[in-house]
């Protein structure tokens, strides 16, 4: 379907291909994955002829359809299905013409060929992908220009899927959806019948989505069978070889070259030293091969001891001047929460963020917040709050005035940006350098809670797990609003949905509430045997099952919490009683750390004790669960 063959591009003269080359086979479904930066959009952009290549070929089946989401949405007075429906510009060229052809035979041409393209179910199966992307009826038969930015580029993307190209390019595709819609694009992709090529930097979609994954790295493209993890566990195998094998070559190379620097001058040796010269000219090592920095994440800790709670809801409502979008929120946030917000977009869960991080006001209730309480919020429109013209280093003046230039420069490297980036103009920043910046900004002095709306829509896969490390690290609350389900699973224990005009506790994981998802979507059915009555009665002694383990599998995660935090505290205090240069300096300082490193293995020996309790009451009551089905 895709041959490019020794590509070679460059921007503003960086390199971003060097020599690429690649097979895309027809119908493969292949994730394309690189860091930030390194020229992936590019690539799509010299597939569909939008640049030219300086070197090199890319050839496309000379009958492929390709197909793109356009990069900017629409705004027009045409309905969102009417939008969709004309992407299809053959089928719209067609009635157009029907209208007015007068000539019998090209008329009957044109209904055979409507036919052929199945035009009599277009608007169900339009109607179809945009309800999998979360459109409802009404907003269907909507005008396209009274839809958000956001909305507006998922009419893009389902003109795209409706046209059914031979050759579908997408470009980070889950960037404008809820976790809902990506479930529904990973199960459409999955079953698309002809190639995709996709950019994107969600692992979960790469593993159920895609059936191969075309790799960018240092100007090179690699094609690898398999979802994300297998390419990631055969391409650090492939590292681990490449690198043993230039071990050895140049071990190999050291004995023969301490061979001619002893014997080259010995008549007797001479020649036997110059023919391992030349064997030595012949070897040459592999290149090395080592993961692209990527930079580390680092929120400042909270300044103010946490009160608790820290926040209590009793029947709030919320909303925009007289509409309420929100209402009987009954609830709290206590300091250890790690709080994650689902439910479809239009719920109402970025009015619930705003609300927590003082932008909306209750309108209806009491919501009470601890006074030492500084909450940071992270949202993509916030990033607009940057000063376009200012270098980061220059956004962080004001927040250190006394300070150095040195410590103003150590701050913003924390943040993740290299001393190149940090004199570069905010509107010169990648996507992915700009949200660091921010989070970086909003937690400049340590708040109680962070609240993240879709914080990895511009992070590259690396990044991503760097953002998790960070989070984990963190010692303040935590409310996350993400369609990506590693970042929510690696880093909350608590689920909050937004549905039904409220917010209220989901007492189940992740997949749980994918499950239940998907019974959703199947009008009401649970999937299973047995009557209506029947099922509802299972979905209710599931729902009390996890509403009594809810309070253990709380106590459980909150344990794995303390016990990771209490082991890193170890590992620093082991970091700093292992430099010699302690018991040289100040004796007290040794004594003291010895005292807490005792403490603290004591406190890890009960928590590990409690864990491990608590965990096996959980399994106890998890197979009383089973055995009473």
């Amino acid at each position: 379907m895709l041959t490019i063959t020794n590509l070679h591009y460059k921007i503003q003269g960086r390199p971003l291909f060097e020599g690429a080359s690649v097979t895309l086979p027809t119908g493969a479904k292949a994730g394309f994955v690189g860091k930030n930066g390194s020229g992936k959009t590019t690539l799509f952009g010299l597939i569909q002829g939008q640049l030219a290549p300086e070197q090199g070929t890319i050839e496309v089946h000379r009958r492929a359809r390709i197909g793109a989401v356009a990069q900017e949405a629409p705004a027009s007075d045409m309905s969102v299905l009417d939008m969709v429906l004309s992407a299809d510009t053959e089928r719209t060229a067609l009635l157009a013409e029907a209208e007015t052809a007068s000539d019998p035979h090209r008329i009957a041409d044109i209904h055979t060929r409507l036919a052929d393209i199945d035009a009599h179910t277009a608007e169900a199966r339009a109607s179809a992908v945009l309800r999998g992307l979360g459109f409802s009826l009404e907003k269907q038969h909507a005008p396209c220009r009274e839809l958000s930015g956001g909305w507006r580029m998922r009419i893009s993307l389902a003109g795209v899927l409706f046209t059914k190209p031979d050759l579908l390019l997408l470009d980070e595709p889950t960037n404008y959806l809820d976790l809902e819609g990506t479930l529904w694009l990973e199960k459409y992709l999955a079953t698309y019948p002809y190639t995709v090529f996709m950019i994107s930097h969600d692992r979960d979609l790469l593993n159920k989505a895609v059936d191969s994954i075309i790799h960018l790295e240092r100007g090179k493209l690699t094609f690898y069978k398999g979802a994300y993890d297998t390419f990631e566990e055969t391409r650090r195998m492939q590292m681990e070889l490449n690198n043993k094998a230039r071990e050895k070559t140049l071990a190999q190379i050291e004995h023969m070259q301490k061979y001619v620097d002893r014997f080259r001058y010995k008549a007797n040796k001479a020649k036997q030293a110059q023919s391992r010269l030349k064997a030595i000219a012949k070897l040459r090592p592999p290149e090395a091969l080592f993961d692209e920095y990527a930079a580390p994440f680092s929120f400042q800790q909270p300044q103010k001891p946490p009160a608790t709670p820290m926040i209590t809801f009793d029947n709030v409502a919320v909303g925009y001047g007289d509409t309420v979008v929100l209402r009987g929120i009954t609830n709290r946030i206590d300091p250890d929460d790690r709080i994650a917000l689902v439910g479809v977009n239009g719920n109402g869960k970025s009015t619930f963020a705003k609300l927590i991080a003082g932008d909306l006001r209750p309108m209806d209730g009491r919501m009470q917040k601890a006074k030492t309480l500084d909450v940071a919020f992270f949202a993509q429109h916030q990033l607009d709050k940057l000063k376009p013209e200012q270098t980061p280093y220059e956004h962080v003046i004001d927040l250190m005035p006394l300070e150095s230039e040195a410590k103003r420069r150590s701050r913003v490297a924390q943040m993740g940006l290299s001393t190149s980036r940090m004199d570069t103009k905010a509107k010169d920043l990648s996507g992915g350098e700009r949200a660091r910046l921010l989070m970086g900004l909003i937690t400049f002095n340590g708040p109680g809670m962070l609240i993240l709306d879709e914080p990895t829509n511009h992070l590259d896969i690396d990044s991503r797990d760097a953002l998790v490390h960070a989070l984990n690290d963190y010692k303040g609350a935590v409310l996350i609003i993400s369609h990506d389900r590693h970042l929510v699973e690696a880093t909350c224990d608590k689920l909050w949905i937004a549905e039904g005009g409220t917010i209220s506790v989901f007492d189940d994981d992740l997949d749980g509430y994918q499950k239940s998802l998907v019974g959703n979507s199947g009008n009401g059915s649970s999937g299973g045997g047995g009557s209506a009555s029947e099922r509802k009665r299972e979905r209710q002694e599931a729902a009390a099952r996890r509403a009594e383990l809810a309070p253990l599998r709380k106590e459980i995660k909150q344990i794995e919490q303390k016990l990771e935090w209490k082991r890193k505290d170890l590992d620093k205090i082991d970091s700093e009683l292992s430099n010699p240069a302690l018991y040289t300096g100040d004796p007290d300082r040794a004594i003291a750390l010895g005292i807490d490193k005792s403490k603290l293995e004591t406190v890890i020996g009960e928590l590990e004790e409690r864990w491990l309790e608590k965990s096996a009451a959980y399994e106890e009551a998890q197979a009383e669960g089973s055995d009473a089905r």
